[in-house]
């Protein structure tokens, strides 16, 4: 007899069985839990999402099986879900899918071209026949990269790297910097947080999927009041100002995150982005992390797939992102 099954909203109270779901995918998928209780939470209390209409839990035969989220916060009409399902659990998956579908043509209501994004492992528990026969299409591709910080991991040869680029990390000790680059971090007060964010605004404003956000809304998108802010970097330069910029984490149990690297387009070229990822090896290094992970996309035109592969990072698994076009009638 097929296992009776049940749909309702998510609470913050299920974030510890939400994050046991999705550990369990993530052995799946990439071979080890990597999903912290403390980013479930993180979701589940987003300012733009509403639990009892843009959440979902699909149990069968009492066993949580599926779990969906849906939100606005990219722009008008761009909605961006997370879907989670054990392996075998169609029924589950599709009627998630069904109702994620649903309360995003409602979000987008009135948007000139409406869509529903998400982004999922390149080999899913979830069955991808499923979203292609509901017309959604793959329209990226990005890699997780990660690197020891190990003593052992020195980096690889490569000729378009300075000769202090070579040294591992591990002793905490920074690299040597280009002539006259100086780094800053964002410690010490809120005028500095605000040039964070122009400089990650400027420099990425042409990455794909990039969403311009005021101030108050990145800090929101960050979930900034769990952010260290002396592990986010300013590079100056001498008689070009603020340089590029480096924000990095350290609230994940599994690795150390460079969450945004960015170098203004007329300075790129000059060793100031391999500058700024070898300085976060170092502060990661000595503060006792011994790997450390970022996610790039695989298309990016500044080269930043190649700089991180000259500066030792390596495949963790791909991701890709699934679109759908939302048709005001399904």
């Amino acid at each position: 007899m097929t296992d009776v099954m049940t749909v309702r909203p998510a609470g913050p109270s299920d974030a510890s069985d939400i994050c046991a779901l999705l550990n369990a995918v993530d052995v799946i998928e990439i071979g080890r839990p990597e999903t912290d209780l403390a980013a479930v939470e993180a979701d589940l209390h987003h300012t733009g999402v509403d639990l009892a209409t843009d959440s979902w839990l699909a149990f069968e035969g009492g066993r949580l099986v599926a779990y969906g989220l849906v939100w606005t916060d990219s722009g008008p009409g761009r909605i961006d879900g997370d879907h989670y399902v054990l392996p075998g659990h169609d029924r589950a998956a599709l009627a998630l899918l069904a109702r994620m579908e649903a309360r995003a043509r409602t979000m987008a209501a009135g948007a000139p071209a409406g869509r529903l994004r998400l982004r999922l492992n390149a080999e899913p528990t979830l069955d991808l026949s499923l979203l292609t026969g509901r017309g959604y299409r793959s329209v990226r591709r990005y890699q997780v990269m990660t690197r020891s910080l190990s003593p052992a991991a020195a980096l690889p040869p490569a000729a378009d790297l300075p000769p202090a680029a070579h040294t591992s990390p591990a002793a905490g000790l920074p690299p040597a910097a280009p002539e006259g680059l100086v780094l800053r971090d964002c410690a010490g007060g809120e005028a500095d947080r605000r040039r964070a964010h122009a400089l990650v605004e400027e420099t990425f404003a042409a990455h794909h999927g990039h969403v311009e956000r005021t101030y108050e809304a990145w800090l929101d998108h960050l979930d900034a009041h769990a952010l260290d802010w002396s592990l986010v970097w300013i590079a100056s330069l001498p008689g070009h100002g603020d340089a590029g910029v480096l924000l990095t984490r350290d609230d994940r149990t599994s690795m150390a995150w460079v969450s945004h690297l960015g170098v203004r387009q007329e300075l790129r070229g000059r060793g100031i982005g391999g500058h700024l990822l070898r300085h976060g090896f170092a502060a990661h290094a000595a503060r006792g992390r011994d790997t450390v992970g970022l996610g790039v996309d695989v298309r990016n035109e500044t080269g930043a797939l190649k700089l991180y592969e000259a500066h030792g990072m390596r495949l963790h698994y791909a991701v890709d992102t699934w679109e759908l076009a939302l048709h005001p009638q399904g």
